[in-house]
């Protein structure tokens, strides 16, 4: 049987606390599901790991992931990102995290926030959610949709059902635990 992230996680430097406190846990804040999904996006084609060492990098680029910030970068702001040997220098990811940042205030606009607009299309399987996320967002295939949605606690299995978490997550009434997927 092949190990889980919950089995290899606790204890370890950088996964550890991000298993323990974060991971499957509802957000309801903008600004903290920007920079789940910037980080998801990020992370195509690397390591978790790689990602999670760069985390507070990430949030000094990126402003914090204030969406009204991030949705107001130029051409400067741009070419700062690429420079910037602290995050991914990927110009399809830049270009997605400020994209994608705008399209957060357009949904505000029609839902209130992003948590609103989730909100409102849940329940959905994967491969809805997936359609969905192509239509609204950039960068935003099949791997990264279904782990920023089982990071934010909208699908399940981020954790397995004998971790410790696991049953935090589900004090937290996290979204998937309270609605059935249409059929």
């Amino acid at each position: 049987m092949a190990e889980t992230y919950c089995d290899v996680a606790p204890g370890h430097q950088w996964h550890g606390p991000y298993h323990d406190q974060e991971y499957g846990f509802p957000l309801a804040d903008d600004a903290a599901l920007l920079e789940r999904l910037v980080l998801e996006i990020n992370q195509a084609g690397l390591s978790w790991l790689t990602i999670l060492k760069k985390r507070e990098a990430f949030r000094r680029a990126y402003g914090g992931f204030v969406p009204e910030v991030v949705a107001a970068y130029g051409a400067a702001d741009r070419r700062r990102l690429l420079a910037d040997a602290g995050i991914i220098r990927n110009r399809l990811k830049v270009e997605a995290a400020i994209a994608n940042a705008q399209r957060i205030l357009e949904l505000r606009a029609t839902h209130g926030s992003f948590a609103g607009w989730l909100a409102a299309h849940h329940p959905r399987d994967k491969e809805e959610w997936v359609k969905l996320f192509k239509r609204t967002f950039r960068f935003t295939g099949g791997e990264t949709v279904g782990e920023f949605l089982m990071s934010i606690g909208y699908l399940r299995g981020a954790h397995t059902e004998s971790c410790p978490v696991h049953h935090r997550i589900l004090a937290s009434r996290p979204p998937w635990a309270g609605a059935a997927v249409p059929a």
